[in-house]
């Protein structure tokens, strides 16, 4: 009999710290994490990886942010549509090398996601989960200020 196991992988802990944010950074992360789950792979167990993705999706924003005086914003659900992607490749190709390492004939696969969320819902006046970076207190709010953030 098959065991499934689910591994939430949170977006922050692919920043090991603000030195190393880029994507061959987060890759480096992601591979470790990876090494893990390849450990669980390899003794029997079906796995599906679920993640976080704050950091990224900030990342992204702020790209858009930066190039809008030149090309179009990124909506959010793109962004995540986005990191979903994105960090879903990290993953594969992470798992993937390990899988060829140990001599592993096992498949990986990136799916992309979609939700309803509720319009009322509280959490849109009320936030509680930041995305992307953080920043020194007189940058985040002045920028709140000027872009309507809460």
């Amino acid at each position: 009999m098959s065991r499934l196991a689910v591994v939430a992988v949170g977006g922050n802990s692919l920043i090991v710290d603000k030195h190393r944010q880029t994507i061959p950074d987060q890759f480096k992360a992601a591979a470790t994490t990876m090494h893990y789950v390849a450990d669980m792979i390899a003794t029997g167990w079906n796995v599906v990886i679920t993640h976080g993705n704050g950091p990224q999706i900030g990342y992204i924003l702020r790209r858009s942010e930066i190039a809008s005086t030149e090309l179009h914003p990124v909506p959010m659900d793109y962004a995540g549509a986005d990191t979903q992607g994105a960090i879903g490749y990290m993953f594969q190709k992470a798992l993937r090398n390990e899988f060829r390492q140990r001599s592993l004939d096992n498949d990986v696969a990136t799916i992309v996601t979609q939700v309803l969320v509720n319009h009322d819902d509280p959490a849109f006046t009320h936030p509680t989960k930041p995305i992307g970076p953080f920043m020194v207190r007189d940058i985040a709010q002045t920028r709140a200020k000027k872009l309507g953030w809460t």
